[in-house]
């Protein structure tokens, strides 16, 4: 999906709102959980009551990890069907992965090789490692690179804001330095709904690119705030939320009761697109 098409896309759903299919069998309802595919039936029943609701799905790649070889088929099963879908949708591996090299190539292949199983739009990166645990990613024709710059768990804190000698936060040497590394059709950077406030250094930095805000709704982050301070001319924010749509009943009404979460996400979105 390219930046005009992901564009396009907000303005005919009047959303950017992304659902993170963090499946954890445990908390699937009873009925599922016996279901040798209960995993990708979950995901599918979610997928049917909000896409046209939503402009992206996020998997998170460890819930599907730990349950090995059956995990990745429960994957690969989701993946197929939304590659089956008539309605465009952006899809996220959230794997934040960074290495080097060859690694970095393996890892590229592995989620977003059009010829591979997955087939994702997109990948979560960390740029830990520099340029060459990046760019292996950016090489692939027509996918994006997401990278980590400003995330919202609490060790956050520990390197990201840490200013070097001149006082600037590393977080802010991700930005400008990797924007060397791909451009606004290519690259986009997670950052997090709880460091909302610090949006508007964001943006000073990448005015045009977009960001993919997670922690919105369980993680306690605020759409208005994250609205206020991340907008663009161009929408240029994905904000997701996961556990608060996917998880909103255990009973057998969780596709009804996750719309009706998602439907509440994608007005607040109208209202502030039409702002």
């Amino acid at each position: 999906m390219t930046r005009q098409e992901l564009i396009a896309l907000i303005r005919q759903r009047q959303s950017f709102l992304c659902i993170g299919l963090d499946t954890d069998p445990a908390k699937m309802p009873s009925h599922l959980q016996t279901d040798p595919d209960g995993i990708f039936h979950f995901n599918r029943a979610i997928i049917d009551a909000t896409i046209d609701l939503c402009i992206a799905y996020k998997p998170n790649l460890a819930f599907y990890e730990a349950l090995g070889l059956d995990g990745l088929r429960q994957l690969k099963l989701t993946m197929d069907y939304l590659h089956s879908l008539t309605q465009p949708v952006f899809t996220i591996a959230d794997a934040k992965r960074g290495d080097i090299g060859n690694t970095s190539e393996r890892y590229a292949r592995a989620f977003l090789d059009p010829a591979g199983d997955f087939n994702f739009d997109a990948l979560t990166v960390a740029p830990y490692m520099g340029i060459d645990s990046v760019q292996p990613f950016t090489a692939i024709e027509g996918k994006w690179v997401i990278l980590l710059a400003l995330t919202s768990n609490r060790g956050a804190a520990d390197f990201q804001l840490t200013p070097d000698p001149n006082g600037t936060p590393l977080y802010q040497r991700v930005l400008q330095t990797s924007r060397q590394w791909g451009n606004t059709g290519n690259m986009m950077y997670v950052v997090g709904a709880t460091q909302a406030t610090m949006l508007t250094e964001v943006r000073r930095i990448v005015p045009d690119s977009f960001l993919l805000v997670p922690g919105v709704g369980a993680q306690g982050g605020s759409l208005d705030e994250v609205c206020r301070n991340g907008l663009n001319a161009d929408c240029g924010l994905i904000v997701n939320s996961s556990r608060g749509i996917i998880y909103a009943s255990s009973g057998a009404d969780f596709a009804e009761a996750a719309r009706a979460e998602a439907l509440k996400l994608q007005q607040q979105m109208a209202q502030h697109l039409h702002r």
